[in-house]
């Protein structure tokens, strides 16, 4: 079976194809057609089923372009990968979904639906969870909502803490006073903010107290009112800092609590504070857990893959 799309322009055509032809490569090997494309011409070649479904997906793409949207090569491997679970209407509202930040890229999107939700979440909930493996952009979308929400002045100031822990480290042989023992934990969420605004005005934030970055144990004994809070790799936090944290919310405040339960650094005789409340807390209303798969890794493709094959070989009992 052969089928024909006439393109509206050889702009689109090269957005359709991608760089070295890397989207026409994952559609190909998806439904197994030939597939090519000639100046404004997109022809399908094989069997039926296979050609009426590349064809559907093509014309989906196509109007996903002629939105404005960006269809890189992951977001492409994610539409295809998932093309028979999904309409092309759930993935509009993803990929039409922009969290303004103030940097010059002006915006974060999600890129999965996964994402899509976490952030509907965030906006709904005055406490999320966003619990999954690495590369689902749990902890980056949580700081483009809390940087969105200083600039709107829906909160007066962003606060930002991890727990002091990483797996094989002790705080005591590291060099330096307590700032720089801590300073390379706390790493990971300077790299989000520095992606998300401009140096100087980070710099002014972080002078003023608008912007705090600091380890979990500074939260003890404060209570947070009108701020956005993010603790992240809350898989590391022991159950009484779960509980100390989760106390600390004050009046027009939210938090959001992102980590991964299969990456804890704890010690075995400690309990991880994040898998303790994902039972305990799982029906209180006004609390939300979002849990994120694979399928939301948005880094490279062979992420994904690596994380398949832990869990592939921890289910096997290995």
């Amino acid at each position: 079976m052969k089928k024909e799309i006439i393109l509206e322009s050889i702009k689109e055509g090269k957005a359709l194809i991608g760089d070295y032809d890397e989207n026409l490569k994952l559609i190909r090997r998806k439904f197994d057609v030939s597939l090519v494309v000639r100046g404004a011409n997109v022809k399908i070649d094989g069997f039926e089923k296979n050609v009426e479904q590349a064809y559907s997906l093509i014309q989906d793409l196509l109007r996903l372009i002629r939105k404005g949207v960006s269809v890189r090569k992951h977001e492409i491997a994610y539409i295809v990968e998932n093309f028979e679970e999904n309409n092309i209407g759930e993935l509009e509202n993803v990929y039409l979904d922009k969290i303004k930040v103030s940097s010059r890229r002006q915006y974060v999107v999600p890129k999965t639906l996964g994402q899509k939700k976490y952030i509907d979440s965030i906006r709904k909930y005055d406490i999320v969870f966003g619990i999954g493996p690495a590369g689902t952009g749990k902890t980056y979308l949580a700081m483009a909502m809390a940087v969105h929400a200083l600039q709107k002045k829906q909160i007066s100031r962003i606060i930002l803490t991890r727990p002091a822990l990483e797996a094989g480290e002790s705080l005591g042989y590291l060099p330096g006073d307590l700032y720089e023992k801590v300073s390379p934990y706390l790493r990971p969420l300077y790299d989000a903010l520095y992606d998300m605004m401009d140096v100087d005005m980070i710099q002014k934030y972080l002078d003023r107290g608008v912007i705090e970055v600091a380890p979990l144990a500074y939260m003890r004994g404060r209570t947070l009112n009108d701020a956005f809070i993010i603790l992240d790799e809350a898989q590391n936090s022991t159950s009484e800092q779960m509980k100390m944290f989760l106390t600390r919310l004050g009046f027009n405040s939210k938090t959001v609590v992102t980590g991964d339960i299969t990456q804890s650094d704890l010690p075995s005789y400690k309990k991880s504070g994040l898998i303790e409340v994902k039972n305990m807390l799982k029906s209180i209303e006004g609390i939300k857990f979002t849990f994120f798969s694979d399928k939301d890794v948005v880094r490279h493709e062979l992420v994904q893959k690596i994380i398949k094959a832990y869990e592939k070989y921890e289910n096997e009992g290995n």
